[in-house]
């Protein structure tokens, strides 16, 4: 059983061993690749020989248990023991994504609902800023689009973790976010009282840690200069600082307008332009391996309604898991976590399922 541990087994030696010599720290992107390898693989060897050791301690009780009611006594606690160990370690062994341990860049994008829209997107983006807060992770606004009731109509944000694990990297735990949150309410603008229904659409991408890693030809780019503009259209800046940079090969667009000088909007721009492209090499990969594609649940595609939040009755429910409370006032306050842990384990029994077929 977990014959293949051995092989992580040497990999995290070897990796010790690198992480010890100072020569290695000269190259930050190689330090940073084996701190974040380091850090996955320390969960399983710890896991293996939490398993390796119950696993000896439950052989020499059996051994012993004819001949000490004491031993025969530890026989039903060891197993269970073991059984939890070998279940822990199993889910460590299941292939992770390999962007969990990236930061992300969080877009979201008021849809149906006009005005109503709007102003539940800024309440998502408030909802996510407060996750950020309570888990220890760092926010930037790059870039946003507000209505004029207030909300957005669109906006980007960056969120940086605090840890090279990837079962803790941003990623890892927002990705499953993306989609169409759907909202029941009554809005401010409705003099009725009645109840209306409006969306907000929740694109996650993982950021990519250095431009050299993600190499992209600037005779592929096509950039567009104009002026900045403001709710309802009206000119901000009397300056060209707005920035539009078109992918040619891909057809993907990122346009930049909250940054005063033109410089500023293209870097940041170029920011959210690589974790798109990013985004959409690995869409490429999950539909030539549509195997691992069922398995799991996250999703980049804002069309698939994931989400209802039910103000009237304090209630949100995630429809593909399941998951349904009736604490909606305190979620929207940032404690998401069980709605997030119950897509991870969604995701990670759907992964242990493909394992065994």
């Amino acid at each position: 059983m977990f014959e293949s541990v051995q092989g992580l087994l040497d990999e995290h030696d070897s990796i010790q061993a690198q992480l010890g010599d100072p020569a290695v720290y000269a190259d930050q992107r190689l330090a940073r690749k084996l701190g974040r390898r380091s850090a996955q693989l320390n969960g399983i060897v710890e896991a293996y020989h939490k398993w390796e050791g119950l696993r000896d301690d439950l052989a020499a009780a059996q051994e012993m248990a004819a001949e000490d009611p004491e031993f025969a006594a530890e026989v039903p606690e060891l197993e269970a023991a073991l059984e939890t160990a070998s279940a822990k370690l199993r889910r460590l062994l299941i292939p992770r994504d390999p962007d969990d341990a990236r930061n992300v860049i969080l877009e979201v994008k008021g849809g149906e609902g006009g005005d109503e829209a709007a102003l539940f997107a800024g309440d998502l983006l408030r909802m996510y800023t407060r996750y950020a807060e309570s888990r220890g992770w760092k926010t930037e606004l790059i870039s946003a689009t507000e209505s004029d009731l207030g909300g957005y109509k669109d906006v980007q944000m960056a969120v940086k973790g605090n840890s090279n694990d990837p079962a803790e990297g941003v990623y890892a735990r927002l990705k499953f976010e993306g989609g169409v949150h759907r909202v029941q309410r009554v809005p401010v603008t409705e003099s009725q009282g009645r109840i209306h229904t409006s969306a907000a659409g929740v694109l996650v991408l993982p950021e990519v840690d250095e431009p050299e890693e993600l190499d992209i030809n600037q005779n592929d780019l096509k950039i567009d200069v104009y002026r900045s503009s403001g709710p309802g259209g009206q000119s901000v800046n009397t300056t060209d600082s707005a920035v539009r940079i078109t992918h040619l090969p891909t057809g993907i667009v990122v346009a930049m307008q909250n940054e005063k000088s033109q410089l500023q909007n293209r870097e940041a721009g170029m920011r959210v332009l690589r974790a798109r492209i990013l985004a959409h090499q690995q869409e490429i990969i999950d539909a030539e391996n549509s195997a691992q594609r069922k398995s799991q649940i996250r999703t980049m595609d804002r069309s698939e309604r994931i989400r209802t939040y039910n103000y009237p009755e304090n209630r949100i429910a995630d429809h593909r898991t399941g998951y349904k409370a009736y604490n909606l006032d305190q979620v929207m306050n940032g404690d998401l976590e069980p709605v997030i842990q119950s897509a991870i384990e969604m995701d990670e029994q759907a992964r242990l399922d493909a394992i065994g077929d």
